[in-house]
């Protein structure tokens, strides 16, 4: 939602203040420059990146227009069900969590949290570690290396469709140029006109530079850091997911353990101490 008031806002100001200035909008108005310079980047984009990459980048270009799916009660619901997890875990020992861990579809305790349960990446996150933690082959260097090296693919996953992004946006202003060059060797073709005539086809030439520059820092560039920030926000529960489950390993009860991973997430989108005890109260209490 922003970037679209952002969009308006750029929109209104670079329009509104050039008319308010006394240009005229028409001049603007140059679809052949648009073509050279969108399809170029386009263009470009496709040549320097293989079919998986492009497809990596087409599924996440419309999760930027989109509000971020992590959230305050996304967060408490992910700590109340490794809560109660790890009390399960607590009471009737890891074969009791065998069901859960293979169909957590199924499972009572996911099914209880839709908003974590939704989440395909992070359920699969939570299940494959629950299941070497059962199969007891890892000891708890080697599990938080493991952890480590799957968020750092998780991480490059998540970036990469941005910083393409973020590359389309670098190169608009260069391919503006090229636009405006183009325009003006037409111009220079046409020296036999009249000066009104040429005025006209050099202001036609500046505005590729003009459409270049507000492309890629007014449109372009700001949907890479909407895409780098969603990353960065949904890349917290795994983060804490880790943090928790690495915590009940190293012999902390469920509850600390969960109090250590809510001390990862982002503070405004942390439930707070109180939040989080009257949460679990509830969980202990079903």
């Amino acid at each position: 939602m922003t970037l679209f008031v952002g969009y308006i806002i750029t929109i209104i100001c670079c329009l509104g203040g050039y008319a308010a200035s006394g240009g005229h909008l028409a001049t603007l108005a140059q679809p052949y420059e648009v073509i050279i310079i969108v399809g170029a980047v386009v263009g470009s984009f496709v040549a320097g990146n293989n079919t998986r990459n492009v497809k990596l980048v087409l599924a996440a270009f419309p999760l930027a227009f989109k509000n971020p799916a992590a959230s305050k009660q996304k967060n408490l619901d992910l700590l109340c069900l490794l809560f109660e997890i790890l009390n399960k875990i607590r009471k009737d020992g890891m074969m009791a969590l065998e069901a859960d861990i293979e169909e957590p579809e199924k499972s009572a305790m996911f099914t209880k949290y839709p908003e974590v349960e939704h989440d395909h990446h992070l359920v699969e996150f939570i299940t494959d570690y629950l299941r070497m933690m059962l199969g007891g082959a890892m000891n708890l260097i080697q599990l938080e290396a493991l952890m480590e090296t799957e968020l750092d693919v998780h991480h490059q996953e998540a970036h990469y469709p941005a910083t393409a992004i973020q590359k389309m946006a670098d190169g608009l202003p260069a391919f503006g140029i090229v636009a405006a060059v183009m325009g003006v060797v037409h111009t220079m073709e046409s020296v036999g006109l009249p000066p009104a005539e040429l005025g006209k086809l050099i202001a036609a030439a500046l505005v590729g530079t003009f459409l270049g520059i507000l492309l890629s820092y007014g449109f372009v560039g700001p949907i890479s850091a909407a895409l780098e920030q969603k990353g960065d926000l949904e890349s917290k529960a795994f983060l804490a997911t880790k943090t928790v489950l690495l915590a009940h390993l190293n012999g902390f009860t469920p509850q600390a353990a969960v109090e250590f991973g809510r001390k990862i997430l982002f503070s405004d989108q942390r439930p707070s101490f109180r939040e989080l005890d009257e949460a679990m109260k509830a969980v202990k209490g079903k």
